[in-house]
């Protein structure tokens, strides 16, 4: 079953975060606690979303998003922030529903894309998600700024 988080599923969706790190390869690098996540996904004024895959009462899965703005469209882009499924729970269709669940959400908010980032080496995904239908945006490199430069520009 595929349905929006609740704050009842924060310390599932660390978990799910915490798995999806050393999937990547990079464990140490998740900062975030259940309370940044209940102020970002569940306070006065979120700035993400979450949907979750439920087995047999339990979560094994999570779609974390939320709305940019396309200038060139006029119109808003749901982006992907993060997909995980359990490996117990994978070949279950469980990221197709979540997937799904986000492509319905997008029609609904009339936005004019859906867009997520993927690792170069993790050809399992590349293929589920060319099997979608999605494409890679090759002319585009993302960029990142984070920690001292960060608070330098901003100074």
């Amino acid at each position: 079953m595929i349905r929006e988080a609740r704050p009842a599923d924060t310390g599932d969706l660390l978990r799910l975060i915490r798995a999806l790190a050393e999937y990547e390869r990079e464990p140490e690098a998740v900062e975030a606690t259940e309370e940044d996540l209940i102020d970002g996904l569940f306070g006065p004024d979120p700035v993400a979303h979450a949907y979750v895959a439920e087995v047999d009462g339990n979560v094994v899965g999570m779609a974390v998003w939320f709305l940019t703005f396309s200038t060139w469209t006029g119109r808003p882009s749901l982006y992907l922030e993060d997909l995980f499924v359990e490996p117990a729970y994978r070949k279950r269709r469980l990221g197709r529903a979540l997937l799904t669940r986000l492509a319905l959400k997008s029609v609904e908010l009339g936005c004019a894309r859906m867009e997520w980032s993927v690792l170069d080496w993790n050809e399992p995904a590349i293929g589920f998600y060319r099997a979608l239908g999605a494409r890679p945006m090759r002319d585009w490199t993302t960029w990142r700024l984070t920690g001292d430069p960060l608070r330098s520009l901003a100074s």
